[in-house]
């Protein structure tokens, strides 16, 4: 999936491990696309690759509003981002390890 993601021109890719630190997923992976268009169409290749490769199928949500779209595999959760939406939320932060650990000591 970090393939297909990159190959598509998606931006700022990030993996972030979720083993033993939530039940959502296995892993999350956050990435942007530069814009509305671009981000649905992401989101669209991803989950097509998904079915034809993997015979594996995504709940897809935000799709029509394409500012932050969605993909839940079951172990995998895919966020694909406008940049500003992403950086509003800042997801990266909150789920990478030690994130918790540093905002404790700047507080």
């Amino acid at each position: 999936m970090l393939t297909s993601l990159d190959e598509d021109k998606a931006e700022d890719i990030v993996q972030i491990d979720l083993r033993g630190r939530s039940e959502i997923a296995d892993y999350m992976v956050v990435c942007s696309g530069r814009s509305t268009r671009q981000v649905t169409a992401l989101a669209d290749k991803i989950s097509s690759r998904l079915k034809e490769e993997f015979d594996r199928f995504a709940k897809i949500e935000g799709k029509a509003a394409g500012d932050w779209v969605l993909l839940d595999t079951g172990d995998v959760v895919i966020h694909i981002f406008r940049p500003e939406v992403r950086e509003f939320y800042q997801l990266e932060k909150m789920w990478m390890p030690g994130a918790a650990d540093a905002d404790a000591t700047t507080s």
